[in-house]
Parts: C-alpha cells; structure tokens; sequence
C-alpha cells in the first residue's frame, strides 16, 4: 500500500498524531522498565533458600535480666526440644534466614586489604545447626569436635578466636572465582586467617542487601551462642507436625525456666511469606499500572480513529466510489496506526533505556536487558492493531452511496 496518502494525512493532523505518538511512547518507556521491575521481584521471591523450609519452625526466647547460667540453660533447653516427640533435630543460633535483623562483616582476602571482597552474614551455631537447617554440604567437612568454641555473654562475639569455616557456594565462587575454596583462608576485622573446610550449596542470608541481592553470602561458623544471643531455637520436623510440635516445645523450654519472654513462634513458611510481602505487593502494583497504561492507550487509539473516520467520511466515500475494497480502507487504517505506533515505540524504546540508566544510577537496579524492548515493541503493535480494527471495520462498512450524499 502506498503510504504517501496516509503521511499527507497525518501532516493535518499533527496535534492529535503526536499525542497519540506520546501515548505511546510513554507506555512503552514505562511498561517495559515495569515489567523489568516484576520479573525482578518475582525471581526474588521464587529463590531457593537452600532450607529444608517446610520441615522447620523457629522459636525465639528473649531473657529476662541478666542470666549467669544462659550457656548452661541453652544446653538444657537443646536437650529438652530434641526429647519432644516429633522434633528430627534441633539447634540453637543468633539469626535466621528471612528474620530481617542479620549479622554481617566485611570479608578481605589480605589481612591489610583495603576495602572489602564482599559482605557476608554470620550463622553461628553448635554441631547440629546445618543439619537441622537442612543445608547440603557439597564439598569438604563438616566441623570437628576440635573447632567448636563457646561465646562468653560478657566478652561477646568480639572475645571470640575462630579458625575454621563453611561458607555458601556464592561466597566461594566470589571469593575464589575457578578454585576449589576447600583450604583457601580469608580475614575479618582483626582475626587470625580463617580456613574454608566445607562450601554449602546454599544458605539464605536473613536481610538482602544491594551488594548481595541474592542473598548468597553466608557462612557458619563454628561458635555456641547462648539464648541471650540471638535466641533462635530451630526444630526440624516433619511438615504435618509442626503447629503441634511448636506448642510442645513451648512447654518444654517454659519447664527449664520460666524467666524469659517468647517473642516469635512460626515456621519458615510463614517468615517467607513475611519477608516478601513487600516484594509481592510491589508486583501486584506495577502489574496494575502495566494494564492500566494498556487501557488508557487502546482506549486513546479508539478513540482518536473514531474521531477520524466521523471526520474522514466523505474521504471514504470518495475512495469507496472510486473502487476502493473494505479490505483497503480496512487496511488504510491498520496502516496508519502501525506508522504512528512504530513512532511511539521508537521514541519509547530511547525513554525506556533513559529510565532505566536513572533507576540504575538511583537504586542500584541491573541494567535492562535489550529482549524487552521488542517484545514491548510488540505488545504495543498488536495492542495498536486490536484498538483500531473497530472503527476501521466501521469505516470499512461505510457505503459510498451514505458518504457521498454527506457532502
């Protein structure tokens, strides 16, 4: 078809051409950047924790006053929990996956680097914690009886020297890109080196930070922390046990002393559900302005291709009169809205990698991958095609008789 008539056209009528331009171009910048911004949230939400999560149940104890027994006491309380029926393990910590409040260091490769390799959060726990969290060791030990410390409430974790750890798969393949990490050491704060002696597939970090946004930085070390200290007892059972296994185990700490405050009682579930709720709300948001902008842009083209075939009915009836078929003056206005959407989607796609360079320079986001420019270039061609088939096919039915006498 030849496009010169329709160009002549649309030089006419410039201000109703370029609004319907910028409609365009402004649905596209932003659709595309919004969808980006789903699959990121979503992707988020589905990553694996590498926890045995539907088997476990986190109870959360808190002191009350000072308690010159606490280690002794949380060994106790350990002995009690692992005797409730139903209990697989259990293990004492100072955080948990999806808990929001997270213990981190810095982690160097010299002991005199300046500035960090990467940011990693602490689990510290006895003998059974990765059991219990139900992580999988995939190369190298497990601790040794020889490793393990106790923490000294008053010295804290500061009067601590460890030696040895395990560290998640992501620190490893971050720290030494290519290597076996088994026996390769690093530094934190002032220690002495530490010495990799197994790497976990994975480990969720409690809180995600923009340096680790999938939250794979982890390691365990080999430190027993009394309940002052965090106070996360986990239990592993199995999935059908666990409303009953946490009140068992309730009862069974309350036994051992009665001077102290529950302040969680959950599964792990519920703390995924919990930690990407925001996540999750902020999907269903911008899934509700992507179908918005949809609308209100197929309803612009309705209506602006409305307005022109009231206006262009003369025209028509002449083309109609002339010989022209419904199926071209149906594709005369295909055409012409193709034009102007390819307009908008060009302009869009530069708006698109505009936005996306502020969101990058603003809130630390990846850059836009180059596939959801066409595949928005496409969603807004054949939303453009949809849109204005109805008053095209109405154009098209016009007959030549009704629009000359319109003269």
């Amino acid at each position: 078809m030849d496009i010169r008539p329709i160009l002549s056209t649309l030089r006419r009528h410039r201000t109703a051409a370029t609004l319907i331009v910028l409609e365009i171009a402004l649905s596209c910048a932003i659709i595309c950047n919004a969808v980006f911004l789903i699959s990121g949230r979503l992707a988020r939400m589905n990553m694996p924790s590498g926890l045995a999560e539907q088997e476990l149940v986190d109870i959360q104890v808190s002191g009350i006053g000072t308690d010159q027994n606490a280690m002794a006491l949380t060994r106790e309380d350990l002995a009690a929990l692992r005797a409730v029926p139903g209990v697989v393990s259990a293990a004492h910590t100072n955080q948990v996956p999806f808990g929001n409040g997270s213990w981190n260091s810095s982690v160097n490769l010299q002991p005199d680097q300046v500035g960090e390799s990467l940011n990693a959060t602490l689990f510290l726990g006895d003998a059974a914690l990765r059991e219990t969290f139900g992580v999988r060791l995939i190369a190298g030990r497990d601790f040794q009886d020889g490793d393990y410390v106790d923490m000294d409430p008053e010295m804290g974790f500061g009067g601590i020297e460890v030696n040895t750890a395990i560290i998640s798969r992501a620190m490893a393949e971050k720290l030494y890109p290519g290597e076996n990490a088994v026996g390769k050491v690093f530094y934190f704060g002032d220690r002495e080196p530490i010495t990799v002696v197994g790497v976990v597939d994975r480990l969720q970090r409690p809180f995600l930070f923009a340096s680790d946004p999938t939250g794979g930085y982890s390691m365990l070390l080999p430190i027993r922390v009394p309940y002052t200290v965090g106070g996360h007892y986990i239990l592993r059972t199995t999935p059908d046990q666990r409303e009953r296994v946490i009140k068992d185990a309730v009862a069974a700490l309350e036994k051992n002393s009665n001077r102290r405050i529950f302040l969680e009682q959950r599964t792990f579930e519920t703390m995924r559900e919990a930690f990407y709720r925001q996540d999750r709300s902020m999907a269903w948001l911008l899934g509700a302005v992507c179908i918005a902008l949809l609308v209100v842009t197929a309803l612009g083209i309705v209506g602006l291709a409305s307005f022109w075939v009231q206006q262009r009915t003369k025209q028509i009836g002449v083309r109609r009169a002339l010989g022209a078929t419904r199926g071209q003056v149906l594709r005369y206005f295909q055409t012409e809205n193709f034009l102007l959407a390819t307009l908008g989607i060009a302009i869009g796609m530069l708006l698109a990698y505009g936005i996306n360079q502020l969101l990058m320079q603003q809130y630390e986001l990846p850059r836009l991958p180059a596939y959801y420019l066409p595949a928005g270039a496409v969603v807004l061609w054949l939303l453009g095609q949809l849109a204005v088939l109805g008053p095209a096919r109405r154009a098209a039915a016009v007959p030549p008789a009704v629009a000359t006498r319109s003269v």
